[in-house]
């Protein structure tokens, strides 16, 4: 059986305050038959998780966040802690997002840093990997993913790894309006958890949910949720659009 479904909707450098509470209010609106059969996690700018909070709480929606540092504390200017975080209402945090990695050279080593720290404190973490155009032409997918899982998730315990979400994005299908077939992303989703099992055993692997991030549409939400190890969708552009983010939720229940 397949776990339950997680869609994640990452706004990344987008939305006010305001925009942030009117689309939630609107989200709010036309979601109260789906909250029970799917995880929804919306992750807004820094500056609105407080206010995002505010108009969710108690409504079994989730605010996440695009960032934290891996330190309690300290003289680290621009940066933000996971207490910062729990305090203004965020229980998931993104990382190791493609633009983290790519723009601001992120590693997996951080990585790893970060997870632990957000694991030590009570955040959900979402880790996210993946291979560029130019990996997948060079039939380096396997090695590019096995590499950033290893790293990513060094040290974690199978316990620590079974409340750990990982999204699974092609770098060459964000943001480019390309998008990865069916199959393309079923043979990378089995594949991440082919790494999983022999890292954290069978059982783990099965347990853990995987979400395809690239390009997600409302056209081909429902096509790519349905394989067999595609456990939802972390959402870039068309989470921006309440009636867009509805209409991909809806595909991870049909």
């Amino acid at each position: 059986m397949k776990p339950k479904p997680i869609i994640g909707g990452n706004w990344k450098m987008h939305k006010t305050v305001q925009e942030s509470r009117m689309f939630l209010d609107e989200l709010l609106k036309n979601i109260k038959d789906m909250q029970d059969k799917v995880d929804i996690v919306v992750i807004p700018a820094f500056t609105a998780i407080n206010a995002a909070f505010n108009v969710v709480k108690g409504k079994r929606i989730n605010i996440g966040a695009q960032n934290m540092y891996f330190e309690d504390k300290g003289a680290f200017t621009g940066e933000i802690s996971a207490d910062m975080l729990l305090d203004a209402g965020a229980t998931y945090v993104l990382l190791g997002h493609s633009e983290r990695r790519k723009i601001f050279g992120e590693s997996s080593e951080l990585v790893a840093k970060k997870l632990n720290q957000a694991l030590k404190k009570g955040l959900k973490p979402i880790v996210c990997i993946g291979e560029t155009r130019e990996d997948r032409e060079k039939g380096q997918m396997e090695a590019i993913l096995k590499d950033q899982l290893a790293g990513s998730l060094k040290g974690l315990t199978k316990e620590e790894m079974a409340k750990t979400v990982i999204a699974y994005e092609p770098v060459w299908a964000i943001g480019t309006g390309l998008t990865a077939t069916p199959a393309q992303a079923q043979e990378a989703h089995k594949y991440v958890r082919k790494i999983l099992a022999s890292i954290f055993g069978d059982a783990i692997a099965q347990e853990v949910r995987i979400q395809y991030g690239g390009s997600i549409k409302p056209e081909n939400a429902k096509d790519l949720f349905s394989q067999p190890d595609i456990n939802g969708g972390l959402v870039g552009g068309a989470s921006l659009e309440v009636k867009s983010f509805i209409d991909i939720i809806k595909g991870a229940l049909a």
